[in-house]
Formats: C-alpha cells, structure tokens, sequence
C-alpha cells in the first residue's frame, strides 16, 4: 500500500508541476544568473574564476532551492490534501518523504545534471568535477530534507518567505562548507573524502529522522 501511494503521490506532483513548467524552471534560471552574475563581477581571468567556482556553484544551487521551499507544503494546506495526508492509511512521514525526494528530483537534479556547463562558465578544472558532482548528489537532498522541517513548520503561516530563509539558512551551512570545502580541498591536492563521508554521514541521518520530525512539524501546524 505504501507503494501504491507513493506512486500516486509523484503521479499527482508530476501533472501539477507539468501545468506549472513555467514555475518550475525559476530555480535553475535564478541559479544560472547567479553564476552569470558572478563571472561577470569576477572578470574574465581564469585561475580567478577557477578559484572561487566551487563555492559560487553551490551558493547558486543553495539560493535556487530557497525558492521553492516554501511552496513545498503551502499547497497541500491550501487544497486541503494535507488532511487527507494525515487521515491516510499510510505513515505520513513517509508521505513526507516521497514529497521531499520529488521535490528534489525536480529542483535539484536538474542543476547538478548541467552542473558540467556551468562550471566550464567559472573554469572549473575538468579534476575537480567529480569530487563537485559527489558532493552535490550528497548535499542537495541533505538541503531539501532539512528545508522540509523548517517548510512544515510554517506552513501555516502567511508571507512566510523571508521567514523560510532565516530559518533554513543556519541548517544549510554546514552543507555549504562540507561541500565546497571538499571540492576546495580536491583543488589544493588534499583528500577530500573527509568532507563528502560527512555529507553521506548527514544524509542517511536527515532520511531517517528529517520525515519524522516534518510529519510532527505538520500535525503541530494543523492542530
């Protein structure tokens, strides 16, 4: 049963985000005119841009996920799927992992696909790119597991944007620097395996625990 309504879970989100294409190609649109933005401030000096390109690439795909995070739930509340998510037969922490996971294959996972381009945008060495790509299939569901505790827990409040930002950007520092600093310790001819084994280490905790407290998070909120 649970298959079964994961299934329909990501049937449903895929056809709601099939009408709103346009909506859903803001977060790489707004990654990319943060990498633009960058090159161009930089200049057009190589090793400049080379240095800096792990950190601006994941400051592009950090911001670019803020985007939507608060829409993650909103939606659900609105329609009044929410209740039905927590009257259903099924754990709603697994519900809310399905969520989270589609979510990220529609945000993220398209940014680390072109992650290739835009790091020939900043000269990126074509050696670092591995150790770029590792540490974004860690790190970017880490961000979207743990944006979904802060999500759920406003999901009830209006204009809650800003609020969504302040609050998910303490938790997504550490991601930040663990990331970027593996790809920074790749560049400088250190082993970057410390990093990317804290950022898998992160993620298997934040599956484990992120769906149960955002499953909490949204019953406090619809209490």
């Amino acid at each position: 049963m649970i298959w079964s309504a994961a299934r329909a879970l990501i049937i449903r989100d895929l056809h709601l985000l099939w009408r709103r294409r346009g909506d859903a190609l803001q977060p790489a649109l707004f990654a990319l005119l943060v990498i633009v933005l960058f090159a161009l401030a930089l200049g057009s000096e190589a090793q400049t841009l080379a240095k800096v390109a792990p950190g601006v690439l994941w400051v592009a795909v950090l911001l670019s996920g803020l985007l939507s995070l608060d829409t993650l739930f909103r939606g659900d509340a609105e329609d009044g799927s929410l209740e039905q998510w927590m009257l259903a037969p099924v754990p709603l922490a697994w519900l809310v992992l399905v969520r989270t996971l589609t979510h990220w294959a529609t945000t993220a996972l398209p940014l680390i696909v072109f992650a290739p381009l835009l790091a020939e945008l900043l000269h990126l060495p074509h050696a670092q790119l591995p150790v770029l790509l590792t540490s974004l299939l860690l790190g970017t569901p880490l961000l979207s597991l743990l944006g979904a505790v802060v999500a759920a827990l406003t999901v009830g409040m209006r204009r809650s944007g800003i609020l969504v930002a302040l609050l998910a950007l303490p938790l997504y520092v550490p991601v930040l620097v663990f990331a970027a600093g593996s790809v920074a310790a790749g560049a400088q001819g250190l082993d970057p395996t410390g990093g990317l084994l804290f950022l898998a280490a992160g993620l298997v905790l934040a599956l484990v625990l992120a769906p149960l407290a955002t499953a909490a998070a949204l019953r406090i909120a619809h209490a």
